[in-house]
């Protein structure tokens, strides 16, 4: 994983993150959306953002998303799943330049899990209105599509304050990490070379503005399907291991799962999260 952090011991990386702004694409109709740190959210240890998913409405309570791996209550083993779970935990909350402008508190784990992905959805006691009114600032909206290779993002550190630029390389059959074993990762070009403290940051395609995963892991040292080595296994069961490249896990399927309320159900048509 990128490992979470217990404080800013790395604050030497610090140097020159500010968030470059997206452009245009040469030949693209459409215009990059520009991406900042707006919505992106500082854990404890870990990076996270506010997400709604597209049908989520104003009054809803809203949700961060970061990493099964950053929750407060350990690492999940493989097969555990959260679903519910009190809550109090704090994120301080950034505006487009990266400052902090408010502390917000969880009331629960709705779900959390590193079985197949490595995913936490936290529920606040504020809903999306709250947080739009007293602080001018908007969740980012969760794309209910599965993200093209190919295509431009930009991986958002709220911990770092730091943005890094790259496009979805391709995507992992199945990436294996010690006792972990996630499905269909995004793998990201050499660029995005993530680091310890941006688990949990929001990956954010640049034409949408939708966030299309969520950084979860590289390979370190070049050592094979270890603890912060994953590797990558195809159908076949070959294993590739592709020292220094990074990875997300794609949120498209949380979509299904959100039902009324915000509120997390993993019995909706089309829901394929992993249950308790």
């Amino acid at each position: 994983m990128n490992k979470p952090l217990a404080g800013a011991v790395l604050s030497l990386l610090l140097t020159g993150a500010a968030a470059t702004p997206a452009v245009a694409q040469d030949l693209a109709p459409q215009r990059a959306a520009a991406v900042t740190y707006a919505g992106t959210v500082a854990l404890s240890n870990c990076s996270g953002s506010v997400v709604r998913a597209p049908g989520s409405q104003p009054n809803d309570p809203a949700l961060v998303l970061s990493n099964g791996h950053c929750l407060e209550t350990g690492f999940p083993g493989p097969g555990e799943v959260l679903v519910n779970r009190a809550s109090s935990r704090s994120f301080s909350l950034l505006n487009a330049s990266g400052s902090k402008v408010a502390t917000l508190r969880a009331n629960k784990i709705a779900y959390g899990t590193m079985t197949d992905t490595d995913v936490s959805l936290y529920q606040l006691t504020q809903t999306y209105a709250q947080i739009q009114s007293k602080y001018g600032i908007a969740a980012l909206t969760l794309d209910d599509a599965r993200p093209a290779q190919g295509s431009s993002i930009k991986v958002v550190s709220g911990y770092w304050k730091r943005t890094y630029s790259c496009s979805v390389d391709g995507f992992a059959y199945r990436l294996k990490e010690g006792e972990w074993t996630w499905k269909d990762s995004v793998r990201y070009t050499s660029s995005c070379n993530t680091i310890g403290g941006t688990s949990g940051s929001p990956v954010i395609d640049t034409t949408s503005g939708k966030v299309v995963a969520v950084n979860n892991t590289g390979n370190e040292d070049g050592q094979r399907c270890t603890d912060n080595n994953p590797c990558e296994v195809d159908r076949a069961g070959n294993v590739t291991v592709r020292q220094g490249i990074n990875y997300a896990q794609q949120t498209y399927i949380l979509v299904p799962c959100i039902g009324a309320g915000n509120q997390v159900d993993l019995n909706r048509p089309g829901c394929t999260l992993p249950k308790p």
